[in-house]
Order: structure tokens, then C-alpha cells, then sequence
């Protein structure tokens, strides 16, 4: 898939999730199963108010979308992706103030689920915030590449 046609449907993925406004997301990056989507700081999602800290949920849905599109942004051009699981392990706190910004990797695709890695980092990047792993459904999977590097095997 040509690296426009991966942004497009990258960006109408992203506009077409509710969540994915309210937490004001935005693609920075987006290559050939991967995504780098970036979240601002917002009082709004604040789950400590004495910290600041900004709440866990909104660090994972921002990890799931991340995920999500790296999975849409796969060689194998998948039409649809439904997360299937995605577990998360939080190392610490995002610091108050900074942008959270996770990367997420499609590292292998079968004809049916897609497997994805993410990191979440604020500012340092050398200590992730949170770090997940996840399975998508997918559907319209094209038979172009190889399993580790851009094809569906068979599954």
C-alpha cells in the first residue's frame, strides 16, 4: 500500500472515533504497520487532580487507537480492524503538563488476526509510561507480502 493511501486511511480512522476528538489524538507518524499518535495534556482527563496525573484510561485508548491504525497502515492492507485483546502494563505516571505519545508496530499478520506492540512515552522517552501487546480481528486482507514484513499467512 503506497504511503498516501496509508495516511488517509490512517487520518479517517482516527476521525471517525468519538474518543479519539475527545482526547484530541493526532497522527504524527505513519509508515508501513506502524503509527505514532500523539495525546496532548488536558485538564479534562486529569484521574488525580492533587498529581495532575492524567488518567489511565486515556492512556490505553490512546495506546488502542495507536494500535489500531498501525494495524490499517499494514501492507497486507486489511479493510477492517476490531481489537480482540490488548493487555497494558503501566510503568508510571505520565508527568503532568507533557504530551503522551505511543507507538505502536503491526509486527505480524495472518489472514484473520493482526498482532501489535506499543510503547507510550511523555517526554522521557527512555521510561515508557506504559507498554501493551494486542491481537486485532481484521477482514479484506490482501495476500501481497510476507508474514513478518508485510503479507497475511494463512491462519
Amino acid at each position: 500500500m503506497p504511503q498516501d493511501r496509508r495516511e488517509k486511511l490512517a487520518q479517517q480512522f482516527i476521525a471517525a472515533l468519538p474518543h479519539a476528538a475527545a482526547l484530541r489524538l493526532t497522527i504524527r507518524e505513519i509508515g508501513a504497520g506502524s503509527a505514532v499518535v500523539a495525546m496532548p495534556y488536558d485538564k479534562r482527563l486529569i484521574g488525580d487532580p492533587t498529581t495532575g496525573v492524567i488518567h489511565g484510561g486515556a492512556v490505553s485508548a490512546l495506546m488502542d487507537t495507536a494500535a489500531g491504525a498501525a494495524v490499517l497502515a499494514h501492507p497486507a492492507a486489511p479493510r477492517t480492524a476490531a481489537t480482540l485483546d490488548l493487555r497494558i502494563d503501566y510503568m508510571r505516571s505520565a508527568t503532568p503538563w507533557q504530551t503522551i505519545t505511543a507507538r505502536a508496530e503491526c509486527w505480524h499478520m495472518t489472514r484473520s488476526v493482526a498482532f501489535v506492540r506499543a510503547v507510550a512515552s511523555d517526554e522521557d522517552t527512555n521510561r515508557p509510561v506504559a507498554t501493551a501487546t494486542g491481537t486485532f480481528t481484521v477482514d479484506g486482507v490482501s495476500r501481497a507480502g510476507d508474514g513478518m514484513h508485510g503479507q497475511a499467512e494463512e491462519a
